[in-house]
């Protein structure tokens, strides 16, 4: 792990945002702390972080509002989302507002660290990509189908010949399928496949995950040609036509 790595934990409960900062700097990373949304945001600005841990009920802006507003203006520093809400909906909006993962509280600190370790893994592995970009001679196969084209060492993606942007797991999750087409996954096996863990509850996050994909690779995002549904089973995505240039 990188020590510089930098993490802004925002939680207006003082108990849990002591206990969270306590254990991160104990793993060696370098936290800022905040209790509300547009203090969080003010801080981010000013000095970005590699990884946010955000409050989904936060006084002034909550996490939701501060998520979409990242977003908004193009940042894709990962997102962990806490949510002491139990309801299905608030954790969905969260996703699909940006957020790359989402914890449940009550949770446990080891499962906490290891999604922040996953994530900024993730994030690394994205911003080498995006340097190697600048090295066009560098070796790489390109994986094609149709008119999906992605290039791995770069983590670059091309529909139908415009670049799209792929956040770290979106693009981890779209090349899991791209080098398994036609394979079934259920959202537990993508949830242990892509994510590295596989909780009751957590299916949401695939299924957002997957909704995000398809509005970036989908002529129509309602009948997608590349990422499938099998019905009761999974998804997949579509065998033919799969090479490697």
């Amino acid at each position: 792990m990188n020590p510089a790595q930098r993490i802004l934990v925002a939680e207006d409960q003082t108990d849990i945002r002591d206990l969270l900062v306590l254990n991160l700097r104990a793993a060696g990373y370098t936290v800022s702390e905040t209790r509300d949304g547009l203090s969080a945001l003010a801080l981010h600005t000013e000095a970005p972080h590699d990884l946010l841990v955000l409050d989904l009920m936060m006084p002034g802006m909550d996490g939701l509002e501060l998520c979409k507003a990242l977003r908004a203006r193009g940042d894709a520093a990962p997102i962990l989302m806490l949510t002491a809400k139990a309801t299905e909906l608030d954790r969905v909006l969260g996703l699909e507002l940006g957020a790359d993962d989402y914890l449940t509280k009550p949770f446990s600190l080891p499962e906490l660290l290891a999604r922040v370790k996953a994530l900024l893994r993730r994030a690394e592995q994205l911003r080498a990509a995006i340097a190697a970009q600048a090295a066009p001679s560098e070796a790489g196969s390109t994986m094609v189908n149709g008119d999906l084209e992605i290039q791995p060492v770069k983590r670059l993606v091309k529909v139908r010949g415009e670049t799209q942007e792929f956040t770290a797991l979106e693009f981890d999750l779209l090349m899991h399928f791209a080098q398994h087409p036609g394979h079934v996954y259920s959202r537990a096996q993508l949830l242990s496949a892509v994510w590295g863990y596989s909780h009751d509850g957590y299916e949401h996050t695939v299924t957002t995950h997957i909704n995000r994909l398809r509005a970036k690779l989908e002529a129509d995002p309602l009948k997608p040609e590349y990422i499938l549904t099998v019905r009761g089973a999974g998804y997949k995505m579509r065998e033919c036509p799969v090479g490697k240039a």
